[in-house]
């Protein structure tokens, strides 16, 4: 199963801090030991909300709306791209992870949606459209 981890944002990570040398160490070893486990697809860390838009969507009209956004705490601040066998892996593995902001912080995991959980409502033609997509995307 693929799942995306979440770190949340923080006050700090909010404004701009960024990480000691030694928690960027600790978060490469870390990363190192899911590469070499077969767990990392891809992961990265975001800047701020206030370097970030949100477009608002309803029926044919967009608003873009600037940052910085409200709620800190439900606020993204990095993610990984796992690939793990079930939800309990991914737990271990997010418990063995480096505090990755100074003082509380908080890393969600949300399962991915596969081709199969759409059941009826994917076509072959468009489970076939899903295949291209994600051959081009490998072939990067």
């Amino acid at each position: 199963m693929r799942v995306m981890v979440l770190v949340k944002a923080t006050k700090d990570s909010e404004a701009g801090l960024m990480p000691s040398t030694e928690l960027l160490e600790a978060m490469g070893k870390y990363n190192e030991e899911l590469i070499d486990a077969g767990i990392m697809l891809a992961g990265e860390g975001l800047r701020p909300s206030s370097q970030g838009k949100r477009v608002a969507f309803d029926g044919p009209r967009r608003t873009v709306v600037d940052g910085p956004f409200a709620e800190t705490h439900e606020l993204v601040a990095g993610f990984w791209l796992w690939q793990v066998k079930d939800m309990a892996e991914a737990v271990e593995w997010v418990k063995r992870c480096p505090n990755p902001m100074p003082g509380p912080s908080e890393i969600e995991i949300r399962p991915l949606f596969e081709t199969a959980d759409f059941g009826e409502a994917l076509t072959p033609e468009i489970a076939a459209q899903e295949e291209r997509i994600r051959e081009r995307l490998s072939g990067r």
